[in-house]
């Protein structure tokens, strides 16, 4: 696979004055940092297929991961070239089969929290059973190792408040660290990263700060991504999807206990 990657970097937060009101009525000025919202548009084979509003970082990655867990791409093996501008505004993905079947949904945008919630243009989309995941060992000691770590914060968060943050792991190493205005969005990163990198997702562990429904489990299901832990919690939809595809969900991780949802082993 081919990248051209022209883009420039672009700060993912913005500082503006605000006055902070106090209960005993005082107030202050004070610096008030917000996270930057960005557009880009996406081109498969020089059709528009979504517009994602994200955190302007990671974007190939962010694309190459919300082709593959949307299931437009099998892997990275599907793509011969991937083309981002200048402003992280335009990226074109050219398929090895460049072949455009007729058909498919108009695009819209997505959201920052949104991926099933809204329609994609489905002339990408193929058809699939989603399918079950392959357990892997974990231990205890492990989970509270991530959530130490999680729990230290990262640098988009701890500026803003605004972000979510979703770690890629193997036991207790985390191998990508990736944040933005999503948790769709930041989930879509960490895969993307290891999709380029070569790893094999069979043998990780996804960490994420956000709730985890349906659309978000889905991702990992379609991914093959045996584990998956939340700082918050599961629909009842998304434990039965787990139970169903045979994935270890763990919810309400933090450093002090956790909640085993399902384990198929």
């Amino acid at each position: 696979m081919r990248i051209v990657d022209q883009s420039v970097p672009i700060e993912d937060s913005s500082a503006f004055l605000a006055t902070v009101v106090k209960p005993d009525g005082g107030f202050e000025a004070t610096e008030y940092a917000t996270q930057l919202e960005h557009v880009v548009r996406v081109y498969v084979n020089g059709v528009l297929v979504m517009n994602l509003t994200c955190s302007p970082d990671h974007i190939v990655e962010l694309v190459v991961g919300r082709l593959f867990t949307e299931n437009m791409i099998a892997g990275i093996d599907d793509i011969d070239e991937l083309w981002l501008c200048e402003q992280s505004t335009r990226i074109l993905v050219y398929l090895m089969d460049r072949e455009t079947l007729p058909g498919g949904s108009a695009v819209v945008d997505v959201g920052t929290c949104c991926t099933d919630n809204r329609t994609l243009n489905s002339i990408f989309r193929r058809e699939e059973n989603l399918p079950i995941v392959t357990p892997i060992p974990w231990t205890a000691e492990d989970v509270f190792a991530l959530t130490r770590v999680f729990e230290s914060d990262t640098p988009m968060h701890r500026r803003t408040y605004g972000a979510h943050s979703c770690y890629l792991a193997q036991g207790a190493e985390v191998l990508f660290c990736c944040e933005d205005l999503g948790r769709h969005n930041a989930f879509d990163k960490v895969v993307g990263s290891a999709l380029l990198a070569g790893v094999d997702l069979t043998q990780c562990t996804v960490f994420t700060s956000g709730r985890v429904p349906t659309d978000m489990l889905t991702k990992a299901v379609r991914s093959r991504i045996p584990l998956v832990i939340s700082k918050a919690v599961p629909t009842d939809l998304a434990v039965r999807m787990a139970q169903e595809h045979n994935l270890t969900l763990i919810c309400s991780a933090h450093s002090d206990s956790f909640a085993v949802v399902n384990d198929p082993r």
